[in-house]
């Protein structure tokens, strides 16, 4: 049984005891979590598609950490300028472990 959820805006395929890293979220760490915009449920061969969602299914999660990405590297040149600029950032995410979906 999966699903595809949407988390802090972005869409995920979930199963029951995987690890998603997720976009930044509010929450302590060990803090419960639902999410209710399912927008897709397969349950052995049974698909059910949402439109937009799917009525009467929440997954359930747990939050483990907020944790930091890869170093992502951001260069501006213009040629024949002697412009350069080199900066970086490392983008902030939440490890969330989906506990169970619930039809």
């Amino acid at each position: 049984m999966y699903a595809i959820v949407e988390i802090a805006g972005k869409q995920f395929k979930v199963e029951k005891d995987q690890y998603v890293y997720a976009p930044s979220m509010q929450g302590d760490i060990g803090a419960s979590v639902e999410f209710d915009k399912v927008l897709l449920v397969d349950d052995n061969g049974t698909i059910e598609v949402g439109a937009p969602t799917v009525s009467g299914v929440k997954i359930s999660a747990k939050i483990l950490d907020h944790v930091k990405g890869e170093k992502v590297i951001v260069f501006k040149k213009k040629r024949r300028k002697g412009y350069k600029k080199k900066n970086g950032h490392r983008q902030k995410f939440t490890k969330v472990l989906i506990e169970e979906i619930a039809k």
